[in-house]
């Protein structure tokens, strides 16, 4: 076994890592950027090395700094977690001239599966079933084999992925059109413009089989059903998939140790199949799609129902072991779930979120993999994860029940989070029946997006953190010749309202907001607001949480400072977060109408067009393309109206 390894990642995955190797007996360096410095990452390592600037390109996409770093503090391998380098054959070769193991796969292997058009022919030759489509280089043939084919067809980048590159044809008088917008898409994203197209499955499910190999034989670990899924991205995995047969998981698991097979696979991975779920779950009704050549975010639910330790298998067999179980000493026990908890503003379109985590806290019944604490910040610079909430459980039901609860159960105040979303999906009826596919939540967006409106008793519980009153403070104190009377004004969604009480004594108040009258007591050392136990509170600087239906923040408005600026007329158009400007299409003078694109945004790894909040003439654009601004920086000036 390796003495040292360094983890080439940042977050959630490298703590998870830094966990296993650690509990191995095996010393850790972290690399970090600029602003991970005091991250967890690096709290947990036994050594940390500084690799350079805040982006991506300038620090954790630098494989020869990372490498250097390796010799420099002696490790013999380097772990890449998922993400940035870890599916980059050039790495892999970088590491191997420099002495050192990578822990995965070879480099031939993640060529072989890095395109999804020379990767389906590996498939095809192995006996695994792809969907029907056509991949060759020859793209000129695209539209004729479109028709042939039958719509509706997907357009796919060969080296995509999180859904870049990828159009949906229904009629092909839209097709020359979603070609030519999936290839400048993926040329942007990937600096490869090559697509694929493939029939369309109308029930889509994502179905994918966890892998392992070491190089001379391999095993599947079962399968997770992936298909809550936005924005092509994953949003809940659970494992194994509801409904299916065992003779479809023999077939998809034979399937997928024959692709690890077909490419002398080592180390964890991941074969993604589409399954067509039109008429149920059928042995001959599921497709390849792509092999992810590392650990998947979502392992965890496969180690819940194996009892396998994924990281650890994949430093056993990097250090030159043979796979630790054959096929027939791995058996499936339960289900679980994995539910991943964003930053990022659901009702505004999921738009990606900073903040400081002012609190965060899981409940202890929940598996919690996460790369951030109480204090840290989100970074624009990358992905906007807080953590994987992960349940068990022996049956489906109670797994689900078990994740609804844990969902309920997590405190996050500082910035906006998925909670809500997590467990509207999480309660869903169909997805509560097992009857899922990857458009749920497209059909149902409106639903599960739903702000949530706070009661009363949300707003008084908040007004007496901001008072002070169950911290026992004199100024919330009682008097005894009269009542003691005091207004607390909170903000919520940029409405102001007033919470008024009213002390009947030291442990009894009268509230009113809203029209409602609310009465709170102290009982036996707990204050109950009209009979049910007060909420969890946290009190920021100028907001205040209640930890009820997933979390509810009011803005505390001070009565003496209410010179807020006037709100907007739709004449300057603001970045929402701080980001990259990728484009504008914006021209002084030029016309514009309501809707139209004026800039695109690029921020934590997603880019998000700016539109145009009315009809209009540009008076000025502010800024230029490649510029790095912040949250509230006006981007482009209308003329003022009339």
């Amino acid at each position: 076994m390796f003495d040292t390894i360094l983890i080439a990642n940042r977050g959630e995955i490298a703590c998870r890592v830094i966990e296993t190797a650690q509990a191995m007996g095996v010393r850790c360096v972290a690399v970090f950027s600029d602003v991970d410095a005091g991250s967890k990452h690096v709290q947990m390592a036994n050594e940390a090395v500084h690799i350079g600037g805040a982006a991506p390109k300038d620090s954790y996409l630098r494989g020869d700094v990372i490498v250097e770093a390796a010799l420099d503090r002696g490790a013999q391998a380097i772990h890449p977690g998922y993400g940035f380098l870890s599916e980059n054959p050039e790495f892999v070769e970088l590491i191997q001239a420099a002495g050192l193991v990578f822990i995965g796969p070879d480099a031939d292997a993640i060529r072989a599966m890095g395109l999804k058009d020379a990767a389906k022919v590996v498939m095809e030759k192995a006996g695994v079933p792809v969907v029907p489509g056509y991949h060759g280089a020859d793209q000129t043939k695209l539209p004729a084999r479109a028709e042939e084919i039958g719509y509706p067809v997907l357009i796919k980048a060969v080296a995509g992925g999180g859904g870049k590159g990828m159009r949906l044809v229904e009629e092909p008088a839209d097709f020359e059109d979603a070609l030519k917008s999936a290839q400048s898409e993926a040329l942007t994203a990937f600096g490869n413009d090559t697509v694929l197209i493939e029939k369309y499955v109308s029930k889509p499910r994502h179905i994918e089989v966890q892998v392992f190999g070491d190089g001379k034989r391999a095993v599947h670990l079962f399968e997770r059903d992936c298909s809550l899924q936005r924005r092509h991205q994953k949003v809940i995995e659970e494992a194994p998939a509801p409904g299916m047969t065992q003779e479809m998981r023999d077939e998809m698991g034979g399937a997928a140790v024959r692709a690890a097979a077909a490419i002398g696979y080592k180390g964890a991975g991941t074969v993604e199949f589409i399954v067509d779920a039109s008429e149920g779950l059928r042995s001959d009704r599921f497709y390849f799609m792509e092999m992810n050549t590392r650990l998947q975010v979502e392992h965890p639910v496969t180690e819940a129902i194996t009892g396998v330790d994924l990281v650890e298998w994949q430093l056993r067999v990097a250090a030159g072991e043979a796979l630790p179980k054959e096929q027939g000493q791995l058996a499936l026990n339960g289900h679980a779930f994995e539910a991943r908890l964003y930053a990022e503003d659901v009702p505004a379109g999921f738009l990606p979120s900073t903040g400081t985590l002012q609190h965060l806290q899981f409940p202890a019944t929940a598996r919690a993999d996460s790369g951030v604490r109480a204090g840290d910040a989100i970074s624009p610079f990358y992905d906007p994860m807080i953590a994987k909430v992960i349940t068990f459980g022996p049956t489906r039901a109670v797994a689900l029940a078990r994740l609804r609860k844990a969902l309920s159960q997590t405190e996050v105040a500082g910035t906006v989070t998925n909670l809500a979303f997590l467990g509207a999906l999480a309660s869903h009826k169909e997805f509560v029946a097992g009857d899922v596919d990857t458009g749920l939540i497209a059909r149902d967006i409106d639903d599960l997006t739903a702000p949530i409106v706070p009661e009363p008793q949300h707003a008084v519980a908040a007004a007496m953190a901001v008072a002070g009153v169950e911290r026992n403070q004199p100024e919330a104190g009682f008097t005894l010749w009269e009542p003691l009377a005091r207004t607390i004004t909170l903000s919520r969604n940029g409405e102001e309202f007033e919470v008024v009480m009213r002390a009947e004594g030291p442990d009894r108040q009268r509230w009113a907001v809203a029209g409602a009258d609310i009465f709170a007591e102290r009982v036996a050392g707990q204050w109950q607001i009209d009979g049910q136990v007060a909420p969890q509170v946290h009190l920021g600087t100028d907001t205040v949480t209640v930890f009820d239906a997933y979390g509810i923040t009011y803005r505390i408005v001070d009565p003496l400072d209410r010179a807020a600026a006037a709100q907007g007329n739709g004449n300057i158009i603001e970045a929402p977060m701080p980001g990259l400007v990728k484009a504008v299409f914006a021209r002084a003078g030029e016309n514009v109408v309501k809707g139209d694109r004026l800039a695109v945004l690029e921020a934590m790894k997603m880019e998000h067009a700016l539109l145009a909040e009315r009809d209009g003439v540009v008076a000025d654009v502010l800024v230029i393309e490649g510029e790095q601004i912040e949250a509230g920086a006006a981007l482009v000036k209308l003329k003022e109206e009339g």
